[in-house]
């Protein structure tokens, strides 16, 4: 029976990276957990969209949830054209959240749902 390590091994090629890549230390202005800013005016951070992402973070939702997520991404294409994955839609989500918390503080949308939970 193969052991975990064995199931969750990187691919050769991301071995092969991984390995030969020193560990880079994080910039000051970075902190974990935090998208980069945007530019100079410091506004609200954009999602990363459409690339490969390092870290992974895992939801447990309701059928319902589930089923709002995936009937807004199917409208998102038939109305809109995009053709975008569910996670590019929850990135985009959280970006908006986020940025009318940081805009709005205690009156955001963010805090007023979860007060009234």
């Amino acid at each position: 029976m193969p052991t975990a390590d064995d199931l969750f091994r990187p691919t050769s090629g991301q071995q092969a990276e991984a390995e030969a890549a020193p560990a880079e230390p994080e910039q000051a202005s970075e902190k974990p957990g935090k998208a980069p800013e945007k530019g100079p005016d410091k506004g609200p951070a954009k999602p990363s969209g459409r690339v490969r992402h390092d870290e992974k973070m895992t939801v447990y939702l309701s059928s319902a949830e589930l089923m709002a997520i995936e009937q807004a991404r199917l409208r998102l294409r038939g109305e809109h054209g995009l053709g975008i994955d569910r996670g590019r839609l929850v990135r985009e989500a959280v970006a908006l959240v986020l940025a009318d918390f940081e805009e709005r503080g205690e009156s955001s949308e963010l805090v007023t749902r979860l007060v009234q939970e």
